[in-house]
């Protein structure tokens, strides 16, 4: 097997001083994104969203898709149904060849459902699946459905998926060696549901319940004198971690396939307990904050801002459950680096992103983003380690105006020369 990366960066002692940077860093960035959550501000934001998703969400001519240049220069002759202008179900549907780091090249379908209202506080539901597989022999078979009710009453949030999976394994820290040569193959079963109920406007709170299922775990290690973290860490070909989840959420932004403007809030609350089929009990916290600021009047200019922190509690949590590069929902935080590249038992992620159009119809536009994470030390938990920087530029193609989604391809970097391109089905955040 190819590998993909081949560096072998020092060990690094634990500093107080950085860690008291990484403080600061966290502080700064959850003040930045939550000190405009007034209650006032919140509404004079919903306002403002409302108006602009109104113009997205119903109206023909706001924008321009790759369907409208196909029926322009290609097919001539042909038209879109008028249907296709009115709220309600959007369906984007396209066979993909694609390529990441950690799949190679990729045969696959990109499913986007989006349900759309003529109501501008109603919330955008999207129902997504992106089977794939792929050059290494990976079947990927996801659905994430976030979906509201009438009146945003409830939110529906699933997250279902079966990998039949290989990974480059790259240890736990933050001074895990790239040129390890270590390899984990196993199945997984993801059942993520819960439902959350409006409590306040914007402002829900739910229950669920989650599962996390890996068997036929085998790691083909040929360098253990480099790096043996998994053999260290566990002996077990399966893992299972199950537990009820309770959830808080507040949420401004009207459309997730690509904010305009808005907040976004979550904190996820998982104890994973034996009684429910667990390995062992213990427990995780996972908060995600979003926040989307317009620069101009048109929106053809904003500043996106993302927190991520992912931590473990208690017990040993299964290796293959602990936070991770690109193992949040859709597999987006951390680009610059593949897939599983670092791996702790707590995390810490900051982004930022500039988004603007080039067309001013809306059909093609650009971003600029830069990223940070960091995790706790291996075997020593107590302090997180070095900060790990990444960023790089994207194109973004319209591949719905009437549901305002777009294909994201960025190219991203990282330290110790890793870089590829990455690939979504919408924003990444």
């Amino acid at each position: 097997m190819t590998k993909i990366y081949v560096y072998s960066p020092g060990k690094k002692a634990n500093n107080p001083q950085r860690n008291g940077l990484l403080l600061r860093l966290l502080l700064i960035s959850v003040w930045a994104i939550l000190a405009p959550v007034t209650t006032s501000l919140a509404q004079s934001d919903s306002v403002q969203l409302a108006s602009r998703d109104q113009v997205t969400v119903a109206s023909r001519d706001s924008l321009a898709d790759v369907w409208d240049v196909y029926y322009q220069y290609i097919n001539r002759k042909g038209h879109r149904r008028t249907e296709n202008d009115k709220p309600g179900l959007h369906t984007t549907l396209f066979p993909e060849l694609a390529y990441a780091l950690q799949t190679g090249v990729a045969i696959g379908l990109n499913m986007n459902l989006s349900f759309t209202s003529a109501n501008p506080e109603q919330n955008v539901s999207t129902i997504i699946s992106t089977p794939q597989y792929t050059q290494y022999q990976q079947v990927i078979i996801p659905v994430v459905v976030n979906f509201w009710t009438k009146e945003n009453r409830y939110n529906i949030v699933t997250d279902w998926r079966y990998y039949d999976y290989s990974a480059d394994n790259f240890g736990l820290g933050d001074d895990s060696p790239g040129n390890a040569d270590d390899r984990l193959t196993y199945s997984y079963l993801r059942f993520y549901q819960s439902i959350l109920r409006q409590v306040a406007p914007n402002l829900s709170v739910g229950i669920g319940y989650a599962l996390d299922y890996h068997w036929h775990i085998l790691d083909v290690n040929n360098t253990p004198q480099i790096n043996n973290d998994f053999g260290q860490y566990t002996s077990t070909d399966h893992t299972v971690s199950s537990g009820p989840t309770f959830s808080v959420q507040y949420t401004n932004r009207r459309n997730p396939n690509n904010p305009q403007s808005g907040f976004f809030g979550s904190v996820v609350v998982r104890p994973n307990l034996r009684w429910l089929g667990s390995d062992q009990n213990w427990q995780s916290v996972v908060a995600d904050f979003r926040k989307y600021i317009p620069l101009s009047s048109t929106g053809r200019h904003i500043l996106a801002f993302w927190n991520l922190n992912w931590l473990s509690l208690g017990g040993q949590a299964p290796y293959l459950d602990l936070p991770s590069s690109g193992w949040d929902t859709y597999s987006n935080m951390g680009r610059g680096y593949v897939q599983g590249r670092y791996r702790g038992r707590n995390l810490v992620y900051l982004e930022a992103e500039y988004r603007t159009q080039l067309l001013s119809n809306g059909l093609l536009g650009a971003v600029v983003f830069t990223n940070m994470q960091t995790y706790s030390n291996y075997p020593d938990t107590s302090q997180f380690g070095r900060l790990l920087p990444g960023g790089g530029v994207g194109l973004r193609v319209k591949m719905n105006k009437h549901s305002n989604l777009n294909l994201a391809i960025d190219y991203g970097f990282g330290i110790d020369g890793t870089r590829g391109f990455f690939f979504n089905f919408g924003e990444v955040f």
